[in-house]
């Protein structure tokens, strides 16, 4: 079987997206799997799998780019000839991956990601996110099966009227993410004191992740409490209290300063599953969040404490009852909620498996995606 992903949601500061792409083609290719990845790049190129067309790059888009014509993208992929597309953002790469699969006969996937209505409704108000409402509906009934990372999304787009939608969590690398990352000397090398109790968050410094929230709550909290603050285009007035590393980190480093670290702080509320969450817990950390998004399905009792949205004295109050108990049990808990749930050979194995059944079925939308 040959599968090709397609996506502007791939650059060198971006997340979860980027992450699960290259999670399922390491999983796809160990179970002898041809998995092609056709995105955005400054120029034209191939490297094995890998295909890059220009993209026109976005302004303080962190390094994002956005495709314009939807033919190059599609006569790739008729080229490329897979045997199943999965289309991983609702632009101009969707199109082309529908004008594709109606050329090739073959079953075309829409991997819903993001809340597209709920982030720009946020911004420019509830005309917006109705029309943004009816744009996703349209495109996304003319796939052959459409993905969410968590039921909440699942849902939303079934209300909508979207059908044939599937809960698609995404994963977590347990080795990578590891309570043996631990280094003793993380605290030394950001000037840390020994005695506090080190909170964390990773991840872009966009709107929904409401990171002034954050240093809201560090003033709350006081001098017993650290948090450390890394991901590209971080605040830099920031309380005393908080340490920033103001760039795109990689997994490795990541994966370190998790590990050594007591709790995860995240005010996000428009998380579609949470990976970092995810990645902290794997960790072996608690996460202190927001009641909102899928941090309500994805962080369980016993492996962190949720509190009211966007309110700094709950979020303040919830940290204080987290060190108040047995922090390091509740890091345990987490630790072994992900192995049991979100490993990413179990997740992607199951996926592929949703694959193969499209592949075998007489799909219409297959036939025709522009009924």
């Amino acid at each position: 079987m040959h599968i090709a992903d397609i996506t502007m949601f791939h650059a060198p500061a971006s997340g979860g997206v980027r992450t699960y792409l290259q999670a399922k083609h390491r999983v796809l290719r160990a179970a002898q799997v041809r998995a092609s990845l056709v995105v955005p790049g400054a120029e034209g190129d191939s490297l094995g799998d890998t295909h890059t067309l220009p993209a026109l790059r976005l302004p303080l888009g962190q390094g994002y780019r956005f495709p314009l014509r939807r033919r190059p993208w599609c006569n790739t992929l008729v080229d490329l000839a897979p045997d199943l597309i999965e289309a991983g953002d609702p632009y101009v790469t969707a199109w082309a991956a529908l004008d594709a699969g109606q050329r090739l006969g073959v079953p075309v996937v829409g991997f819903y990601h993001s809340d597209l209505p709920r982030l720009m409704g946020d911004r420019f108000g509830n005309h917006v996110r109705q029309r943004l409402i009816r744009y996703v509906v349209d495109l996304y009934r003319r796939f052959d099966s459409v993905l969410a990372p968590c039921k909440a999304m699942a849902e939303r787009l079934t209300e909508w009227g979207v059908d044939n939608v599937r809960v698609q969590p995404l994963g977590v690398d347990l080795a990578q993410f590891h309570p043996d990352r631990f280094d003793p000397g993380l605290r030394r090398r950001y000037g840390i004191g020994e005695d506090k109790r080190l909170l964390i968050f990773v991840g872009r410094c966009s709107r929904e992740k409401n990171i002034d929230t954050l240093l809201a709550t560090m003033k709350k909290l006081g001098s017993d409490y650290h948090l450390l603050l890394m991901g590209p285009g971080m605040p830099h007035q920031v309380p005393d209290n908080v340490t920033v590393v103001e760039r795109c980190c990689g997994a490795h480093e990541v994966a370190t300063a998790l590990a050594s670290s007591d709790a995860l702080l995240h005010a996000g509320t428009r998380e579609t599953f949470g990976l970092i969450a995810q990645e902290a817990m794997a960790s072996g950390l608690p996460v202190i969040g927001a009641r909102a998004g899928a941090l309500i399905e994805n962080v369980p009792l016993g492996g962190g404490i949720l509190c009211r949205p966007l309110d700094p004295d709950a979020m303040a109050e919830a940290c204080t009852a987290l060190f108040s108990n047995d922090i390091a049990a509740s890091g345990r808990y987490a630790r072994h909620f992900v192995e049991r749930q979100f490993g990413w050979d179990s997740v992607i194995h199951r996926l592929h498996e949703h694959y193969r059944d499209l592949a075998r079925q007489d799909l219409p939308h297959a036939r025709s995606h522009y009924r």
